[in-house]
């Protein structure tokens, strides 16, 4: 076996090796949450419950729902809990084939996209659920009892949490594009009319028709567009001028010097140059 086939297989192996690590720590923490799986769901389902009329409630339309529902929920909540270790397993997978200075900037931008991601789905659950849920249990025709199938609403909320995570995510990606060199700050700054209306349009795409909440997820984009915009500025002002190179003089070059020195003194005094 050549050692470039050797090296690819030991790459493979610790690739896998890494997968099964993040892997084994998201099971491990699912069956320990597993117990609680019911009280999980009930957290997730507490924004919907709380915008229903006074006696209302949430249904499940298919037999297995009930079990299989607060399962996924539970190992929903497994995998965020274990997302740092996942990065960290996927770090340490690339990080030898980095150069120093994109280690610099790897780790910083990892641990940000963590937390920009939860941060994300945490506006999502605090702010725009019981909007969301209260606009569409305000709409609902008179006579209508709104009883949200539990299985539909797991679907639901996982849209608006990735939706949410994601645009989070956009000062990261603003960074990663300037630091790699495809786009300058001042083309940023140039198409910012065009990320505003973009901002809208995926608003108007990934929440309920109702204006409010179109508008919590496009003014976040926005925000984080110019906060990645001025973190990018930040991290490619130009560094102030350095001190000129020190080039050392060669012997011809010390030779003229001191044939200048010795041609200055004799100008200067004829008698000693005698």
């Amino acid at each position: 076996m050549s050692n470039a086939e050797d090296t690819f297989v030991s790459h493979l192996i610790e690739m896998r090796d890494r997968l099964l690590r993040a892997v084994i720590a998201v099971v491990v923490l699912f069956v320990l949450l597993f117990p609680w799986a019911q009280d999980l769901y009930a957290l997730l389902a507490k924004p919907m419950l709380a915008s229903l009329p006074q006696g209302g409630q949430m249904i499940a339309t298919e037999v297995t729902t009930p079990f299989f529902v607060p399962i996924k929920v539970t190992m929903m909540a497994a995998f965020l809990l274990a997302l740092p270790w996942v990065f960290y397993q996927a770090w340490a997978f690339i990080a030898p084939g980095l150069y120093q200075h994109e280690k610099r900037i790897g780790v910083p931008l990892v641990v940000s996209s963590v937390i920009l991601f939860l941060l994300g789905m945490a506006f999502a659950y605090f702010l725009v659920f019981p909007v969301v849920f209260g606009f569409i249990v305000g709409v609902a025709p008179e006579g209508v009892a709104v009883m949200t199938d539990i299985g539909k609403y797991l679907d639901f909320v996982m849209t608006l949490f990735l939706a949410f995570g994601i645009t989070f995510e956009v000062p990261v990606a603003v960074v990663l594009l300037v630091k790699m060199g495809m786009v300058s700050v001042a083309k940023l700054r140039e198409i910012r009319p065009y990320v505003i209306v973009g901002a809208f349009v995926v608003g108007a795409i990934f929440t309920p028709p109702d204006v409010i909440s179109q508008f919590m997820l496009a003014v976040p984009m926005w925000i984080l567009y110019e906060l990645g915009i001025l973190v990018a500025s930040m991290m490619t002002r130009p560094a102030p001028p350095s001190a000129p190179d020190y080039t050392p003089m060669t012997v011809a070059d010390m030779d003229a010097e001191f044939d200048r020195i010795e041609a200055d003194q004799a100008a200067r005094d004829p008698h000693d140059a005698k």
